[in-house]
């Protein structure tokens, strides 16, 4: 059963890459698209997708109503933010408003269809920076069960690069997690991460003591 993507963006250029990076991944079907954050909610009535992608601005209506507005009356469609801005509060806003992922338009368009797989699974993010439920060392540092996998595979050393592939997600969706990770431990960079991660028991191995 494939995915069924509704795209939601006013630029030509972008609905055309998207369609292109999906267009021949057996498992995604483009079935609409939207140009006007007036027109997404009822495409998305229209077109019954599993998943839309959405500009986070665009006429009629900005992408952060739109996004109320379809978890408020389509609560089972995945919902994942697209933008140029790199903002950290404005990513934290979009998670936490509920949102599957949020996307930089910068992003390899080889990468997408990884990420939205991650996105109709809920494991590219959680509620970024809300409490969990559990006891573990990871989670008592506010890290949610991806983000301690992705300090795992960088207090093993592995490059941005390496953890996307282990972990089956985007590097730039890696980099996003790095910088919450950073913050939640309040380092500065990926040494001081790993030295932390195994001081206080969140990974099982050290890192090298160069």
């Amino acid at each position: 059963m494939g995915v069924r993507v509704l795209i939601c963006d006013d630029h030509r250029l972008i609905l055309d890459g998207i369609k292109r990076a999906l267009e021949n991944v057996p498992d995604f079907e483009v079935v609409g698209e939207a140009s006007s954050g007036s027109q997404v909610l009822s495409m998305v009535g229209r077109t019954n997708p599993d998943l839309v992608l959405l500009d986070l601005r665009m006429p009629g209506a900005d992408g952060l109503t739109c996004l109320g507005q379809i978890r408020k009356r389509y609560p089972e469609v995945k919902v994942v933010i697209l933008s140029v801005s790199t903002d950290e509060n404005v990513i934290q806003t979009v998670l936490k408003r509920g949102a599957s992922a949020y996307i930089v338009k910068s992003i390899n368009p080889v990468d997408l269809p990884s990420v939205l797989r991650q996105a109709m699974e809920g494991t590219v993010y959680s509620a970024v920076g809300l409490p969990e439920a559990g006891d573990s060392a990871a989670r008592a540092a506010g890290l949610t069960e991806r983000e301690a996998a992705i300090l795992s595979a960088l207090a093993r050393g592995l490059s941005n690069e390496a953890i996307g592939k282990e972990l089956w997600i985007a590097e730039q969706t890696v980099k996003f997690h790095l910088t919450n990770i950073y913050r939640k431990l309040g380092v500065a960079n990926r040494t001081e991460a790993a030295r932390l991660a195994y001081q206080h028991g969140l990974v099982d191995s050290p890192i090298g003591d160069h």
